[in-house]
């Protein structure tokens, strides 16, 4: 599975920003699709993830409320929108993926796209 993220870039504080996660290859095998950040001198954050075929969503409390989900299985395609953001939302944002449930707990994903920088400005 090859994942091709995109849609970060500058935006203002309180503005909002639609990332997209492209997923190709054995696509068959995912099971959920996440979202992670990492910010300059922080550990990796999770963000977001969305069971491939039923779509439920599962968002840590720090974006719940802001940060959205959602996947076009049409198109192999996850999104995060996010929406009031924060200086602190500043990271380079990852989608993965993953062929089993373990993942939802672990965050134990199996296949990385690139990353896509977002950067907030106060």
């Amino acid at each position: 599975v090859q994942l091709q993220a995109s849609g970060g870039g500058l935006v203002q504080a309180g503005n909002s920003l639609r990332l997209s996660c492209a997923a190709s290859g054995h696509t068959v095998s995912i099971y959920v699709m996440g979202w992670f950040r990492q910010a300059p001198g922080k550990e990796r954050e999770f963000v977001a993830a969305i069971t491939w075929s039923v779509g439920t969503a599962y968002l840590p409390d720090s974006v719940k409320g802001r940060f959205t989900i959602s996947r076009d299985n049409a198109k192999n395609t996850v999104y995060l929108q996010m929406n009031s953001l924060k200086p602190e939302d500043t990271a380079l944002y990852y989608c993965a993926a993953a062929g089993n449930w373990r993942a939802l707990n672990n965050h134990d994903y199996d296949y990385w796209g690139q990353g896509t920088l977002v950067t907030v400005s106060s």
